[in-house]
């Protein structure tokens, strides 16, 4: 089962539009997780008439019509594994602790945000991944997002991929 992991979209505020990589990768993964802050409905709408199936959620900059759609928190289980979706997990430090005590039942959470790619291990296994902006690198040198692979209930092959700089 091919993924794919992205957040912090924010069209039309940071970008015209989603990277043609990006949509690429979303035509081909059987599940796609993205961590809020679509800022923009017709986003949504084109992840929702892309994707497979996708696993979404609202971020902070994210307005009311965004979230009378999307949750807070989505979870979903991918061949075997648990995955919850979060936009904010507060500050880096403590990162981890913090969210294996909050999702106690998860083995992956995807989370967004800080537009940093993020890929630990917390005590008890719970995997974190925040796979960046494909829009916005704020401080990053590049803007990414995330694939990953899923085979009798393991996670495989996570990478994260560096977009071109936008022209």
């Amino acid at each position: 089962m091919r993924l794919l992991l992205t957040t912090d979209t924010h069209v039309p505020k940071r970008a015209r539009e989603l990277p043609s990589a990006l949509l690429a990768e979303m035509d081909r993964a059987d599940v796609v997780f993205h961590a809020g802050d679509w800022v923009d409905v017709a986003t949504l709408d084109v992840f929702q008439a892309r994707a497979r199936r996708l696993v979404a959620v609202h971020g902070n900059n994210d307005g009311p019509e965004l979230r009378a759609r999307l949750d807070e928190v989505a979870r979903a289980e991918c061949d075997g594994l648990r995955f919850g979706v979060v936009h904010e997990t507060g500050p880096a430090q403590g990162r981890e602790r913090r969210c294996a005590d909050r999702f106690p039942d998860l083995d992956v959470l995807v989370f967004g945000h800080s537009h940093i790619p993020w890929d630990t291990v917390a005590p008890g296994g719970l995997r974190l991944l925040n796979p960046g902006s494909p829009t916005d690198r704020r401080r990053q040198p590049y803007c990414t997002y995330m694939t990953a692979e899923v085979s009798d209930g393991r996670l495989l092959d996570v990478r994260l991929h560096r977009l071109p700089p936008r022209t």
